[in-house]
């Protein structure tokens, strides 16, 4: 079998390698990786060419960026190993290159801004999820941004550092009284007390913060970065397109997010996790959700058809951190549950769910850290959008009545 680069297939097919890899995530193209390139079978790219353009497959919108390609398990962001990036680099070291702007300085969020974002979260009923928090958050942190209609690429990533540090610093700690809504101590001092997933950590669980579930969050907060052209990402490109300032773009990914198909899926997870209270339940649990006919939350991806490498990685990193644990040992017995159904492989919001079940997080924690995270992919993709300075319009295949 012979076996040629991306370039060299897109050529013979006639189309962009953007087009290329839509076609690898419809299942029209296989792929393989060598090395850190991607290669194709000679032969189906022949077939391909004389058969023509795919029919009988939906459309897709397929949008240039240099931002992250999608592997056969795993992103690379910007050409590098996401995984990598995970074992071995902070979170803002990471956002920095998504933005392509490097010198990761400024992780703070204005004073004031911080006291109005906490402010209005005092009236919010307590047990309010925190994807629904951070909604609000950044809708205060944007209107008390004086500089959000900057969109050159440098204004764009201090924008997003204070945006970042905002969303995480403005979240109550957990227990603690929602009269101030804040750590103690001025706000402005937070952004030197440690790195992000540090300073996350006390807003979504009351367990003390041992250093290796610290840095297994700092892990997911760099898996979870970008990933390509997904729902909220399109969404936030869409919002850009149109000159958007970056506080809207992200709002507008944090709208789609929540979805259970999107990043909503680790909720379901967690619900899913604190049903298997000791991990012989597992067979039952699952088994019900499959005579029922529903999904399984945190099991099979759109993309990576033979499995997430970034939950095998997360899920490592924690197992690694807490052995022994009995809520790693529930979601260890639901991954087995599920192999002997033969149902998909787990994908990073089932490590993830099993992240928060193990540090003790609050509901809905993993929407939370993926939210946060993503805002770095979002704004990536924002500053692409900026300097391309045309309005995505897409066009609808129009079904309705006949037109009199």
């Amino acid at each position: 079998m012979d076996w040629i680069d991306a370039a060299t297939a897109a050529d013979r097919l006639g189309v962009k390698p953007a087009t290329l890899y839509a076609y690898v995530s419809r299942g029209v193209l296989k792929r393989r990786h060598d090395g850190r390139r991607s290669m194709f079978d000679a032969a189906e790219i022949e077939q391909l060419a004389r058969r023509g353009r795919p029919r009988n497959q939906p459309p897709e919108l397929v949008i240039e960026s240099a931002v992250t390609a999608l592997g056969l398990d795993r992103p690379y962001y910007r050409g590098h190993d996401a995984l990598a990036l995970a074992r071995t680099h902070a979170f803002e070291t990471v956002a920095d290159l998504l933005w392509n702007e490097p010198g990761s300085t400024g992780w703070t969020a204005d004073e004031a801004a911080l006291r109005a974002a906490a402010a209005a979260q005092r009236s919010l009923p307590a047990g309010l999820l925190p994807l629904d928090r951070l909604q609000v958050i950044v809708t205060v942190l944007g209107a008390s941004d004086n500089l959000r209609h900057q969109l050159d690429p440098a204004s764009v990533a201090a924008t997003g550092r204070r945006l970042i540090a905002g969303l995480v610093d403005a979240l109550p700690v957990v227990g603690q009284s929602r009269s101030t809504g804040l750590a103690s101590g001025p706000p402005g001092s937070q952004g030197a007390a440690g790195s992000v997933a540090a300073r996350l950590w006390p807003r979504l669980t009351a367990s003390d913060p041992a250093p290796a579930l610290v840095d297994a969050l700092r892990a997911a907060m760099v898996l979870l970065a970008d990933h390509e052209l997904a729902a909220s990402t399109l969404a936030a490109r869409v919002a850009a397109s149109a000159k958007a300032d970056p506080y809207a773009v992200v709002l507008t990914g944090l709208g789609v997010l929540g979805g259970p198909l999107h990043g909503g899926a680790s909720y379901g997870a967690e619900r899913l996790l604190a049903e298997v209270t000791d991990p012989g339940l597992a067979p039952r649990v699952i088994g019900e959700r499959v005579r029922r006919g529903e999904r399984i939350p945190g099991f099979g991806h759109s993309v990576y058809k033979n499995g997430d490498a970034r939950g095998a990685a997360l899920l490592d990193l924690v197992e690694s951190a807490a052995p022994g644990h009995d809520r790693m040992a529930a979601a260890r017995a639901v991954l087995s549950e599920v192999r002997r159904r033969r149902l998909p492989e787990h994908n990073i919001d089932m490590a993830l769910a099993t992240l928060a079940a193990v540090a003790g997080m609050v509901p809905g924690a993993g929407e939370a850290v993926f939210a946060i995270a993503r805002t770095a992919g979002w704004l990536a993709h924002a500053m692409e959008e900026y300097t391309r300075g045309t309005l995505l319009r897409l066009r609808a295949s129009y079904t309705g009545p006949s037109i009199t």
